[in-house]
């Protein structure tokens, strides 16, 4: 529940992020053999140290989940007919999205679209079913 919930957040706010970018930005793609991640590039300026940086991964690595968090905690608050009116409006407009998205796209590249989600789906399934398998080992070995 909780993970659909974000999931479905999130997608609704990506057209939104998209809108947002002015026309002409520059990317930021990672310079060559310096992909550090989103977050390490905003203190490249920095000169940390080797120290430095391992703890300010482990720092954002275990913060990363707490603005989620929160959101997740005034969303259980709602009535349950607001969370269900949230549920679908989130969807319908992942749908818009996804039809809007595939509209640019030629033949081939919905072929390949839809064959990466293929792929995605069934890598989501290998992992759900290796944590219900690691839980289950978990709970037999207490």
């Amino acid at each position: 529940m909780r993970k659909t919930l974000t999931a479905l957040f999130l997608a609704a706010s990506l057209p939104t992020l998209a809108v947002a970018m002015p026309e002409g930005a520059p990317c930021h793609k990672p310079l060559h053999g310096e992909h550090r991640g989103h977050g390490m590039r905003m203190f490249k300026d920095l000169d940390l140290s080797a120290e430095q940086r391992e703890q300010l991964g482990k720092l954002m690595h275990e913060r990363r989940n707490d603005p989620r968090e929160i959101t997740q905690k005034y969303l259980q608050k709602l009535p349950k007919a607001d969370q269900d009116a949230l549920k679908k409006e989130l969807e319908t407009a992942r749908l818009e999205h996804d039809k809007a998205f595939r509209a640019i796209l030629t033949p081939k590249q919905q072929k390949t679209l839809d064959a990466r989600k293929a792929e995605m789906q069934k890598r989501r399934a290998e992992r759900a079913e290796f944590e219900a398998w690691k839980a289950e080992k978990a709970k037999q070995a207490q």
